[in-house]
C-alpha cells in the first residue's frame, strides 16, 4: 500500500488519480497510524510552506514522516512536499521549521527582466543522476510541468538528481537512498510524469 498524505493540499486528488491510473494500491492518510503498514509514502503539495508544515504538525505527521524515512522505505515529496524536507523557507516571512531531513533553505526566484514569477508551465529537466531509479526510461531534456515561485537550495549538492533553469539553475529533483523529491508536478506532466510515478510504484512494490 502507498500512503498519500492528506493535509489539505490542493493537488491531492490529481496525485491520487494518477496513482490509481497506474493500478497502485493507494490510500489517503491523515494520521500517523496510517503510515505504519505503508510500503511507500507520497507527500504532495500546493500552496505555502508554512501552511503545509503547520497542517502536518497539527496532524502529528512530522515525526511520523521522519520515522518513515529513517526506516528506509520509499518516500516521494512533490512541490511543497519537496520543500518541506529542508530546514526553512524565505516564503512570506516564514516562521515554520521544515522536516530538516536535508540542510538548506527554500528561496524565491531572483527578479530578472522579462522573468515571470511564479514559473507556471513546461520546462526541461537536465538529469544529472541517470542512476536515480525515479528517472529510469526518462531521458535528460524531457519536459515536465512546474507551478512555483520558490525552490530549495540543498547544501549537499550530491543529492541533486535533476536540474532545471528558469532565469537561474535550480535543483528540480533530489535523491538520497530511499528518499526522492521533485519541484515539478509529475501528476501534471503527462507521459513523462506517469513514467516517473510508475518507477516509484515499482520501487514500493519491489
Amino acid at each position: 500500500m502507498i500512503a498519500l498524505i492528506d493535509y489539505g493540499a490542493g493537488n491531492l486528488r490529481s496525485v491520487h488519480k494518477a496513482l490509481r491510473y497506474l493500478d497502485a494500491d493507494v490510500r489517503l492518510v491523515t494520521h500517523p497510524a496510517g503510515l505504519k503498514e505503508a510500503r511507500a509514502v507520497v507527500l504532495p503539495g500546493v500552496g505555502a510552506f508554512d501552511d503545509c508544515l503547520n497542517a502536518l504538525q497539527k496532524q502529528d505527521l512530522i515525526a511520523a514522516c521522519r520515522q518513515f524515512i529513517k526506516a528506509g522505505r520509499p518516500f516521494l515529496g512533490i512541490c511543497v512536499g519537496y520543500q518541506a524536507l529542508f530546514e526553512k523557507s524565505d516564503e512570506f516571512n516564514s516562521c515554520a521549521s521544515g522536516l530538516g531531513i536535508f540542510q538548506g533553505k527554500v528561496v524565491r526566484f531572483s527578479e530578472m527582466p522579462g522573468l515571470k514569477i511564479p514559473q507556471i508551465g513546461w520546462n526541461q529537466l537536465e538529469v544529472v543522476r541517470p542512476d536515480c531509479p525515479l528517472f529510469r526510461d526518462i531521458p535528460s531534456g524531457s519536459y515536465v510541468y512546474f507551478v512555483h515561485s520558490f525552490f530549495p537550495k540543498p547544501i549537499d549538492q550530491s543529492i541533486v538528481a535533476a536540474r532545471s533553469t528558469y532565469g537561474e539553475t535550480f535543483a528540480s529533483a533530489i535523491w538520497k537512498e530511499n528518499l526522492f523529491a521533485t519541484q515539478f508536478h509529475p501528476e501534471k506532466s503527462q507521459q513523462v510524469g506517469l513514467r516517473l510515478l510508475k518507477n516509484f510504484v515499482e520501487l514500493a512494490t519491489g
